[in-house]
């Protein structure tokens, strides 16, 4: 099958065509002529050349991204069979499934059960659980396939393991471990791909997977033809929720990580994975001692590619959240007058900034909330934008993460708060959070 891609329109190609003409007039604003313009010095031809390249290829990429925008809202009634046959029938040998040693083995016998030739990778760090380990050879065994392992360059992991040592993600977050195991092999396995993939589902960790499209445009890696849209991403199973999952590879006979019979869901690295509690997000046994502070908005990450002038007025354009009229809105007087005390009410309230994904991933759910403790005495739903106070809501909150969600109840002690510590922030979550703490309930 064949992905056309849309030509530019009229009015982006006049405004490439004035630009390109413009790049051709001389100082005193004269049009050069042919002679004129090839007797140009070699550096400004080339960085003419450069500049027309970067205009087709930003073009090229807006129009792809477009196009499979309608693939994805044409798969979104499929099922993950039909997904996968999509992939592997447009791509064939140039896509890839990203297999982890977790329940995405599911990705592997949906491609098994299309009959196509399918390809499997996967990532060894080096740190992974003998337990993954032994998954991938009942896999290969199970298909009769050959997975390709990608690995770290050792020379990247010497120099990390002798200059901070073992563990050392404990104490600066796991960001820099992960680029040299995972990030750059990733990157590089994927440059020889036109398509990868993925496991990626929207229940996994509610609030930062909301998002995930069955089918995009990769907004981060290149692939085999180089940059901006060279490389589609495929989320079969982003539709479904995790008890779907498992009862279709129990129902299959498909191998699983002996891990899951543990406690553990998301599996990954030994030393960054842990078992779940009940009632937890699936994820939240992944870098748990981070806090939450990789997967949310940090404090400072409007939009970092911008300076603050632009950062600032970019904020000011964003329509506020939670604006329901059960959602009572404070000042910074008013949160510092119930955080001193005394407080006639337990008080719920999230500080947030309207500029951040997650925030507005919670909208619905946190109105919901307040819907229905609305008829309660004693129970307060509130919002603080943070992002307007920061030195305040980091002083007196501990605030690191947008968003950040503070039970102050009302037999608390001045200045106490209780942090609502979950990435699980759907209403009966919340709900039951406020039943435990709440002396109205």
């Amino acid at each position: 099958m064949a992905i056309m891609i849309g030509t530019a329109s009229t009015a982006s190609v006049g405004a490439r065509m004035s630009t390109c003409r413009m790049a051709l007039k001389t100082t005193n604003g004269r049009w050069r002529g042919p002679q004129e313009r090839r007797g140009l010095p070699q550096s400004r031809k080339l960085r003419r050349a450069s500049f027309r390249r970067t205009l087709t290829a930003a073009s090229s990429a807006q129009n792809q991204s477009a196009s499979w925008e309608k693939v994805a809202e044409s798969l979104d009634s499929k099922s993950p069979l039909e997904i996968m046959d999509h992939a592997l029938s447009t791509f064939e040998g140039d896509v890839a499934i990203a297999f982890s040693g977790a329940e995405d083995v599911a990705l592997i016998e949906y491609a098994h059960l299309t009959g196509k030739q399918y390809r499997v990778f996967s990532l060894d760090t080096g740190r992974l659980n003998p337990e993954t380990y032994r998954l991938f050879d009942a896999v290969e065994k199970h298909y009769g396939i050959r997975i390709e392992y990608t690995f770290p360059e050792a020379e990247e992991v010497v120099d990390l393991v002798r200059s901070k040592g073992m563990f050392s993600f404990y104490q600066d977050g796991h960001q820099e471990c992960c680029r040299v195991r995972k990030v750059r092999p990733l990157r590089k396995q994927l440059k020889g791909l036109k398509a990868w993939i993925t496991g990626q589902r929207k229940d996994q960790s509610p609030g930062t997977r909301q998002g995930v499209p069955l089918v995009e445009v990769d907004p981060v890696f290149e692939g085999l033809e180089g940059g901006a849209g060279s490389l589609i991403k495929y989320n079969p199973l982003s539709n479904m929720s995790s008890a779907e999952v498992w009862n279709f590879l129990r129902v299959m006979g498909v191998p699983t990580n002996e891990l899951h019979t543990c406690g553990y869901v998301s599996i990954g690295c030994e030393p960054c994975t842990r078992p779940v509690l009940p009632n937890q997000a699936e994820r939240e046994g992944r870098w748990w001692w981070e806090d939450s502070s990789s997967k949310e908005c940090g404090l400072h990450s409007g939009n970092i590619v911008q300076g603050a002038v632009d950062q600032a007025s970019e904020e000011e354009k964003v329509e506020d959240l939670f604006k329901s009229n059960a959602v009572e809105t404070l000042s910074k007087d008013a949160l510092q007058r119930v955080l001193d005390g005394p407080r006639d009410v337990d008080t719920l309230v999230v500080l947030y900034a309207p500029w951040c994904r997650f925030c507005k991933a919670m909208e619905e759910d946190y109105e919901d909330l307040a819907a229905r403790v609305a008829d309660r005495k004693g129970i307060r739903v509130a919002k603080f934008q943070a992002d307007i106070e920061r030195d305040f809501a980091e002083s007196r909150f501990g605030l690191k993460t947008f968003p950040h969600i503070a039970m102050l109840p009302a037999s608390g002690s001045a200045g106490e708060s209780i942090k609502f510590g979950s990435e699980r922030r759907d209403p009966d979550t919340l709900e039951m959070w406020i039943n435990a703490l709440s002396s109205s309930s």
